[in-house]
């Protein structure tokens, strides 16, 4: 059977028209997902504004600013005291800067640590919480929420199950069933010094200020997190009052800072050297005998170097002398009691890399660690 030839030309005419309409298509359909992907991955929005601020992405963190995320969860009490079991005793866990610390079970099966203390009713808190909570980093313990009801200012905040640092590093008075080594306790000291980079490297900087082991939290895999981020500064907004002085019981503060508010990035770097040395002795720096050292941590580590009595003998067979002398050395440097002088956190935590890709190598080539290292003033030199 023959077709005759102007329906052959209305097919064609046919098959170029719907070969028009599908590239139209396509080229839509691309020139769309082109337009969306130069838009910001957050807020759908390609204009830079939208995202409210600068969004930080040094050391693997960021300011969170996705609808969904920016602001924080607003608890109410009955949620609380279900979580807690009316804030039981058997669900206290310690106490801090923000006042008593609970245990709680959410609803949901979310497992939190619940910071409460008295106070009404503050906006500015709520203020406060809503930066800290936006502030995101996998060495920084995250604030999920808060909760201003019945006379009480409560904070919400990630729970970590395995608690402090100071749990598990201080000789005496611990029941962790973990054995720190050098390597480990080298992480852990990577770990704290990315979330201090973090915060020093928002804009503007965000310092601590209450840096110490016992704000060193580590989770399940023992990867450390820094707690109380931005507490100090939480707190002086919402108290309203004029200069404080620092506490010198607080060996961690800086010696040369009187006023709270004048701590400074430097600050918190001085507080890591305190933690290193912590890391280094096994000790708590607050029974360290410092009276006979004319209360410098410096001259304390020179008088006990020769002793046999500085470094930690739980670590024994786990180290090299190579890496403490490195470990020593940036210890010190941190203590200056000059704050220009000490390093910046992120070339601290550069340099603790450093330490530990050395220890690795060192102990993988030699095998086991020195069982014992003396050292003495070449750390001085």
């Amino acid at each position: 059977m023959s077709i005759s030839f102007p329906v052959i030309l209305g097919g064609i005419a046919v098959g170029v028209a719907l070969a028009v309409i599908a590239t139209a298509l396509i080229w839509l359909y691309k020139h769309r997902l082109q337009n969306s992907g130069s838009k910001n991955s957050e807020t759908g929005s390609s204009d830079p504004s939208a995202l409210g601020g600068r969004v930080s992405s040094v050391g693997g963190g960021r300011l969170v600013r996705d609808a969904n995320e920016a602001r924080p969860r607003i608890f109410t009490i009955e949620e609380l005291e279900q979580a807690t079991k009316k804030f039981d005793e058997c669900n206290l866990v310690g106490h801090g800067s923000f006042g008593l610390v609970y245990k709680g079970l959410l609803s949901d099966g979310t497992v939190v640590a619940i910071k409460r203390r008295v106070g009404s009713l503050q906006q500015e808190l709520v203020r406060e919480v809503n930066y800290l909570s936006r502030i995101s980093h996998r060495n920084l313990v995250s604030l999920i929420g808060y909760c201003q009801e019945g006379g009480f200012q409560m904070l919400i905040f990630e729970y970590l199950p395995n608690g402090s640092l100071s749990n598990h590093l201080y000789d005496t008075g611990q029941d962790s069933k973990i054995k720190l080594e050098f390597k480990q306790r080298l992480s852990v000291a990577i770990g704290a010094a990315k979330g201090l980079a973090h915060l020093h490297s928002l804009a503007p900087p965000l310092v601590h200020k209450n840096f110490k082991t016992s704000n060193v939290l580590v989770d399940e895999n023992f990867i450390a997190k820094v707690a109380d981020a931005g507490i100090v500064r939480l707190v002086q907004s919402i108290e309203d009052v004029g200069p404080s002085e620092a506490s010198h019981q607080n060996i961690f503060r800086d010696p040369k800072i009187e006023d709270v508010r004048a701590l400074s990035e430097a600050s918190d770097v001085y507080s890591f050297g305190v933690f290193l040395l912590e890391l280094v002795t096994g000790l708590s720096a607050a029974h360290m005998n410092f009276i006979d050292s004319n209360g410098s941590l410096i001259q304390w580590v020179k008088e006990h170097l020769n002793s046999g009595d500085l470094i930690d003998r739980r670590l024994a067979g786990s180290l090299t002398t190579e890496g403490m002398t490195a470990l020593l050395r940036l210890t010190l440097r941190c203590l200056s009691l000059t704050g220009s002088r000490r390093p910046k956190i992120d070339a601290v935590g550069e340099e603790l890399h450093q330490i530990l890709e050395t220890e690795m190598t060192l102990t993988t080539i030699m095998g086991d660690g020195t069982a014992i290292v003396t050292l003495g003033s070449q750390l001085f030199a």
